[in-house]
């Protein structure tokens, strides 16, 4: 059974532990060394440079070309088997590459910072780095420290940590050294510190406990190992594009051999090689190594972006996505705390402009900017904000960083902005009383020129509480019954507007105190209230009315109240600003209450979620998914973890994010930001265009060449193509023009349209009228010539049907640079290498045929530069009339006459 620390007293924590209060001595260090290992969480899923590389020779297509290769060395086509093997290797090649570009991109955001830790050895206190602690080591933690292992409390002075890696919960916890029963939750764990979480006030001394999986976050990521990961779209759908393929090449074969063999009686040796033919013409060679490249480009285009793809064949899944569920803190928002407004008795409210921990910012009192210079209640306000604080905000070059607690942080912040700050540091502090939440206030006691003042900052209706006088801008006063009604109803409604709203005051205090006595905070005098909120990305509205724009739904699934979940989601988008605040969200106990066919309904219904537990986010993600959605699934902390695992994308924060929810993610966000996740959908919706392009420019191709090789047959010609003048034309002609086709870029439309279904086949029936006229045309073309030819001689016709058929493909390129819109609009000049592969396979086409070397590999003839050109003038109709093709599709989808599916 599990040792529950928790309901131990630490004297007791201690002796199990074999500990003491001054720390373990070096061999103790090292002998618990050997025995419970480093202080370290092992990446989830983990795989070795051997495993990475042998995951890429797992494709159906890869073992067709295998197939074929083989059967190319049985039939002594040596040179033909080489190829299929280069081109088998440089596919595993460019696989392989991209997957360790993409897992380094990643250790490279882990690798910014070596978490340390204080820790007591032989009475003397030492930092190292966290990874070296050991069970009972004795650490230090203070105000801004990242807890490195689980630990119970030893000593405490108003310690408050945040736990919302953990747990989600955004506000500081306090924390003591009380006996807790053996049931209590978790969350509710006030003697223990949490690996992953840190201290956001105070002073602790605490004995470790638990270090690496034996640990909250430990047994978090240990167990998402039983959450089996599902392929990914784009495996389901190249692999049955290969299942196709593989189904072609085979009946193909099959029939070409039962007609020379059977039909023609044509000699079994030959009829052997025409069957190869046939199987070479049917299997796409370049696909596999294509389609690697089609999604390099596109994880490159999302790094450029800010999104980096852990799992590399989820490059494409990401623009099929239909829903995405986000976290608010630290997604939809920017994870600060600003102060919005500032109530002071005898003013009206100042409101104050900036964003984030970057101390730049006005003051405004109705639209006109507020001058505080000679202000004497505004002065003491300010003073307050910056005594009665132990953050810091530091500048990091072009950012600013928070160090301690964020409410702090904000009060820190609002301190230094406007002019009159200088008037305010002539002070000294003398003593400080963190935050304790029994007091429900902070305190500190200052010197300023002689006279002692205590500084305090709580939540209101304690302060107000405890307040008996008011400062206003010209006297202090009486607070009286009326007065404080007043102050309450504003602060209402402030917390109406999803604000959270703290109270500042100040007591005078005689010059010889030294100590602050908690029993003396009375009869305070109430120096007014500030509304803060942490607010939305400046972006992520846009962001959002572009996910709905493409016809993708917004969910907000988080921890916080639910007041403030609505307040954000109008703001960002996910819900209109007249909706009824009532119906628009659901905590996770109103969904408790629901029956299953209620709480599909809800899910299916309603956008913002709140108070949510780890569990009730995976069962909404999973509850979509049998609905039918595609899900990305946002987050940072380790609550978010399963979800992560389990969606069919999982997007985390690269900055904010923890470890263990990088490691379940498919998606790394480098920026935090969640229009990046909107760049990476677009992205994602260019690499299945690309990947249909490509894969039916192949198709083509492929289709075309067994067309003419079983209609020549039938007519009773020889084959016009031999199988090494195929493999040539499918692995050079149509691979420089694959590989070109997959650089191409959007045109401008894809968040316009709907997700692509996610069961929709590369390849399908929406293509089949495109797929027959180049089919037909080109086997045309190709026999014409041939037959054209014949009487010259079998190697000229040949060459003049390899001419043929080559420039039909090429021609092809530009019509599969879209499937619906004219080359001529898009401009023809538009993608500099698809311009370079048509050169460049010019080029290699007119060498192979006049170079006597290649001549005579390839078994051709040289022929005259006019013939040349009338062949090349014939190829270009394949242009021609998928140019006619695509203007008749685009004026009978724009008449209303058929529904064709976007491409």
């Amino acid at each position: 059974m599990e040792q529950q620390w928790h309901s131990l007293s630490y004297e007791e924590t201690l002796s199990k532990l074999k500990a003491d209060k001054e720390g373990l001595n070096q061999s103790e260090v090292d002998k618990r060394r050997l025995q419970f290992g480093f202080n370290e969480i092992p990446e989830a899923g983990q795989q070795s440079i051997l495993m990475l590389l042998f995951k890429q020779f797992k494709s159906l297509l890869v073992v067709v070309l295998f197939v074929a290769a083989i059967i190319s060395l049985l039939t002594n086509h040596v040179i033909d088997a080489y190829v299929i093997f280069a081109v088998i290797l440089i596919n595993a090649a460019i696989g392989f590459t991209q997957q360790i570009r993409a897992n380094n991109a990643v250790a490279s955001l882990k690798s910014i910072l070596v978490s340390k830790a204080k820790v007591l050895r032989d009475n003397e206190m030492i930092i190292l780095p966290a990874r070296e602690l050991v069970p009972g080591d004795i650490i230090i933690l203070e105000e801004g420290d990242s807890i490195p292992a689980d630990a119970r409390l030893i000593e405490s002075k108003n310690v408050r940590t945040i736990e919302g890696p953990l747990t989600g919960e955004s506000l500081p916890i306090g924390k003591n050294e009380e006996i807790l029963a053996q049931e209590t939750p978790m969350a509710d764990r006030i003697n223990m510190l949490f690996k992953s979480t840190f201290i956001a006030g105070g002073y602790a001394k605490a004995v470790v406990t638990g270090i690496g999986l034996n640990t909250a976050i430990g047994e978090i990521a240990d167990s998402l190992s039983s959450i089996k990961q599902g392929r990914t779209n784009f495996q389901k759908r190249t692999d049955m594009l290969g299942k196709q393929m593989a189904l072609l090449a085979i009946l193909s074969a099959a029939v070409l051999f039962s007609v020379v063999y059977f039909w023609q009686s044509i000699p079994l040796d030959e009829s052997i090689i025409i069957a190869i033919a046939a199987l070479v013409s049917a299997i796409p060679e370049g696909l596999p190594a294509v389609l690697a490249i089609v999604l390099a480009i596109g994880a490159n285009r999302m790094a450029k972006r800010k999104a980096i793809m852990r799992e590399f064949t989820a490059t494409e899944t990401i623009g099929a996505i239909t829903t995405i569920i986000t976290d608010k803190t630290g997604t939809l928002t920017q994870n600060t705390l600003n102060v919005q407004k500032i109530g002071i008795a005898g003013e009206g409210d100042i409101e104050v402009s900036g964003e984030g921990w970057n101390p730049e910012g006005k003051f405004y009192q109705s639209e006109t900017e507020f001058d505080g210079l000679n202000n004497h209640a505004f002065h003491q306000f300010i003073k307050i904000c910056e005594w009665s604080n132990n953050s810091q905000i530091k500048n990091k070059g072009d950012k600013y960083e928070l160090i301690g607690d964020p409410t702090e942080g904000a009060l820190k912040v609002l301190a230094k902005k406007g002019s009159f700050q200088n008037h305010l540091w002539n002070c000294k502090r003398v003593d400080d009383l963190p935050f304790s939440s029994e007091l429900k206030m902070r305190a500190s006691l200052i010197n300023s020129e002689g006279k002692k003042q205590i500084l305090i900052i709580g939540a209101p209706e304690m302060v107000l509480q405890k307040s008996s006088r008011q400062l206003t801008s010209t006297e202090i006063k009486e607070l009286d019954a009326e007065d404080k009604t007043q102050i309450k109803t504003k602060i209402e409604a402030w917390s109406g507007e999803a604000m959270r709203v703290i109270a500042l005051a100040y007591l005078d205090v005689d010059s010889d105190t030294d100590k602050i006595d908690p029993d003396q905070l009375n009869n305070l005098t109430f120096a007014g209230i500030v509304g803060m909120i942490d607010p939305p990305r400046p972006d992520v509205f846009d962001s959002i009315k572009k996910c709905k724009e493409a016809g993708i739904r917004v969910i907000m699934a988080t921890g916080d109240h639910v007041n403030t979940a609505i307040a954000i989601a109008k703001e960002t988008g996910i819900l209109e600003q007249n909706v009824d605040a009532k119906t628009a969200a659901l905590t996770e106990v109103d969904l408790l209450e629901m029956n299953e066919k209620e709480f599909e309904k809800a899910i299916l219904s309603v956008n913002v979620f709140a108070r949510l537990t780890p569990n009730m986010k995976l069962r909404i993600a999973e509850t979509l998914q049998k609905s039918g959605e595609l899900i990305a699934m946002t987050g940072d902390g380790v609550n978010d973890a399963p979800a992560l695992k389990k969606a069919d994308i999982g997007v985390a924060m690269g900055i904010m994010g923890t470890d263990v929810a990088r490691d379940s993610a498919q998606m790394v966000l480098a920026d935090d930001n969640f229009s990046s996740i909107v760049h990476a959908i677009e992205e994602g919706r260019i690499v299945f265009t690309n990947t249909r392009q490509t894969s039916f420019f192949l198709v083509t191709t492929n289709f075309a060449e067994i067309a003419t090789l079983l209609a020549t047959t039938l007519m009773g010609y020889p084959i016009p193509l031999t199988a090494t003048q195929i493999l040539w034309l499918n692995l050079v002609t149509d691979g420089l023009g694959d590989i070109a086709l997959a650089t191409e870029k959007g045109h401008g439309d894809v968040l316009q349209q709907k997700p692509i279904n996610h069961k929709e086949k590369i390849l399908n029936r929406s293509i089949v009228p495109f797929l027959i006229i180049n089919v037909t045309l080109m086997a045309i073309l190709t026999i014409s010539v041939f037959a054209w030819h014949y009487d010259e001689g079998l190697e000229i016709a040949r060459t003049a049907a390899f001419i043929t058929m080559s420039f039909c493909q090429l021609f092809n390129v530009l019509n599969m640079r879209s499937l619906k819109l004219s080359v001529f609009n898009i401009g023809i000049f538009s993608n500099r290498y698809i311009n370079m592969a048509l050169i460049a396979s010019s080029v290699i086409t007119v060498s192979i045929i006049e170079i006597p070397f290649f001549q005579s590999l390839f078994q051709f003839k040289t022929i005259s530069a006019l013939e040349f050109t009338i062949l090349v003038f014939l190829s270009s109709f394949v242009l021609w009339f998928g140019e006619i093709y695509k203007w008749v599709k685009r004026k009978r989808e724009k008449g209303g006459k058929i529904q064709i599916k976007n491409y």
